[in-house]
């Protein structure tokens, strides 16, 4: 079984449709989206519908939960232009998402389950990142009964196993489709790959892939030049930092 993962797209259309373009290709049997639909370009309602029209799962991140505090009239901030950008019928949507996903697949008796979270499984706004302290991982993946723990957040795709006596436990960030940090400006999602002897004692068992696409980054960059957003954004993309 093929899964796709994707995250952090953050209004970035452009990258969006060229990430559609290669699910095409892939042909995934499932697709999530792991949150920041928006923030950071013009794209806000169009990112929405087109995650909307699919009926794909996705969960709250950071930038849908900035959305459920109260709008100051002279906030200029990216989450500021994009709260005004949304329509209302959106803005319900991401407020509305939940904020974390399990899929539980079960081989010979034995569950295996996949926590879908933005930040991590605490909070959408921690950084999981590739060096996090090892006990908090396990104890987080044993508060929530996870053997496979997915999120995005950082935008620094990275897979790292840990193994406790004869369990072995997962950590993937996804990276990010509309704006990298990794140095590579090309799009960023994980597909998954989920064998027949899935087993927590297996660390063969899945398979993770970083797929890289290249997209029209020039048009999300005159899109942020033409547009309130501040001109930095428009920098940090074409340096993915």
């Amino acid at each position: 079984m093929k899964i796709a993962f994707f995250s952090d797209i953050h209004a970035n259309l452009p990258a969006l449709d060229a990430f559609f373009k290669d699910i095409e290709q892939v042909r995934p049997d499932a697709l999530y989206c792991l949150g920041d639909l928006v923030g950071y370009n013009v794209w806000a309602n169009e990112v929405v519908e087109a995650i909307r029209k699919r009926h794909i799962p996705t969960i709250m991140g950071n930038h849908e939960e900035a959305l459920l505090l109260p709008l100051k009239e002279d906030d200029r901030s990216a989450k500021g232009i994009t709260a005004r950008l949304l329509t209302t019928e959106n803005k319900d949507y991401l407020t509305n998402l939940p904020r974390h996903l399990k899929l539980v697949f079960e081989t010979n008796g034995e569950p295996f389950t996949l926590l879908l979270v933005h930040g991590s499984p605490k909070a959408v706004n921690d950084y999981l990142v590739e060096d996090y302290p090892e006990d908090e991982i396990v104890e987080m993946m044993k508060a929530q009964n996870a053997q496979f723990v997915l999120c995005g957040h950082t935008h620094i795709p990275y897979h790292r196993t840990i193994q406790t006596g004869m369990d072995y436990t997962h950590l993937v960030n996804i990276g990010s489709v509309g704006k990298p940090k990794d140095g590579d400006p090309r799009l960023c999602y994980a597909l998954i790959t989920l064998y027949e002897n899935l087993s927590k004692h297996n660390p063969n068992a899945i398979r993770v892939e970083f797929r890289r696409v290249n997209y029209d980054i020039d048009a999300a960059v005159s899109a942020i030049k033409e547009s309130e957003f501040p001109n930095e954004l428009a920098d940090q993309l074409l340096q993915a930092k």
